[in-house]
């Protein structure tokens, strides 16, 4: 993996990597994994991002690995030091698209002051650079079914929806805790309701739609919103956000953050633009209830027999639909959400879709 970072650090990282004994078969059993670091700039609005300025340095690192896959995982610029590496016929060149960012920032900004019509005028030039930018790619991976429609509709070639995986290992009912639960009530009264919110704390993802409609969900019933992550809005959010609302910071831990899941009564999701939306798939494999915009990658992974979609960065619609999902029986609701929980994508799911692409792009390209 060849990814920016503050500064170079070559292979910093190795480690063995387990393999399933169908997965091992035919191969020899030490799968490894190496880092690579490129250093550059950090961007201004999140210090904990950097990017690739040198693809000059990606295109060595490239060429002396010589893969037989090349995969580009941004869509700007580690996408252009793929194709600037050269030599298309000598590897299968595949990019990821993770984020949206024509439709999350663009778009809605000019659709908000000018309308609809104005906003499709304005995005179908950047759609056509999208087009452009994907093209010398063999596949482009997607993990939503509404942004592989887009892509489609762009005239993106060979779009494969593959949904990112969960660890259901780690992330199942399970990991239910009655102590668990007691220590991210904090205090507060066993019976209140306790809510939980997963992701980064940045401005497209609506936070402030989620703390105002618990703010308003407050004003009905004792209540409890826990919220892991970090970001550049969270001094901001913390200043904002009414009683009852803990930040806990970002979990490195994954069985800890699994715990919390499965242990919480409802995950409420603010952000309509998602291409996925794995915090949301990660609760409802840990049979939790989730409450989602009706937009976006979180709409595609609530389960409807246990969760409630609200009219996107309506506060109110979600306060609303929180008042709902709480109100239903407890433990029928359980129930349908540990059944729910057996319908989630999973991570062996994600790889089989991802290799038995690669197999078959590699076939037609040696017979």
């Amino acid at each position: 993996m060849v990814a920016p970072g503050a500064r170079d650090e070559d292979a910093t990282v190795e480690q063995g990597v387990a393999l399933s004994p169908a997965q091992a078969s035919g191969r020899s059993q030490g799968g490894r994994a190496r880092v690579v670091r490129i250093g550059g700039p950090a961007l201004p609005y999140d210090r904990t991002y950097h990017l690739f300025t040198r693809p000059d340095k990606i295109g060595v690192r490239i060429a002396a690995e010589s893969p037989e896959v090349i995969e580009a995982h941004s869509p700007y610029l580690a996408a252009l030091a793929v194709v600037l590496a050269g030599a298309p016929d000598r590897w299968l060149r595949t990019a990821f698209w993770h984020a949206d960012h024509v439709g999350t920032y663009v778009e809605p900004a000019v659709r908000r002051y000018l309308g609809p019509v104005a906003a499709a005028a304005v995005t179908a030039p950047l759609w056509q650079f999208v087009r452009g930018l994907l093209s010398p790619f063999a596949a482009t991976f997607v993990a939503g079914r509404a942004q592989a429609e887009r892509l489609r509709s762009a005239g993106v070639h060979d779009v494969v929806h593959a949904p990112m995986g969960v660890d259901v290992a780690t992330f199942r009912p399970s990991a239910r805790s009655d102590e668990r639960r007691g220590e991210l009530l904090d205090g507060h009264r066993l019976d209140a309701a306790l809510l939980v919110g997963v992701g980064r704390f940045a401005v497209e993802k609506r936070w402030d739609v989620v703390l105002d409609a618990f703010g308003r969900l407050r004003a009905r019933r004792d209540a409890v919103l826990v919220l892991f992550g970090d970001g550049p809005e969270r001094a901001s959010l913390e200043r904002s956000a009414p009683p009852g609302v803990r930040f806990v910071g970002f979990e490195k831990r994954r069985d800890r953050l699994a715990s919390a899941l499965a242990s919480a009564d409802v995950l409420v999701h603010g952000c309509p633009f998602e291409t996925f939306g794995l915090g949301v798939a990660e609760a409802v494999a840990s049979g939790l209830p989730v409450v989602v915009p009706d937009a976006g990658g979180a709409a595609e992974g609530m389960d409807p027999s246990c969760g409630e979609a609200y009219r996107s960065l309506d506060a109110e619609a979600c306060a609303e639909a929180l008042v709902r999902i709480l109100s239903y029986d407890p433990q029928a609701l359980r129930d349908r959400a540990r059944q729910a929980s057996t319908r989630v994508p999973t991570m062996a799911q994600h790889l089989a879709t991802v290799l038995s692409t690669y197999e078959a792009l590699l076939r037609e390209r040696r017979p």
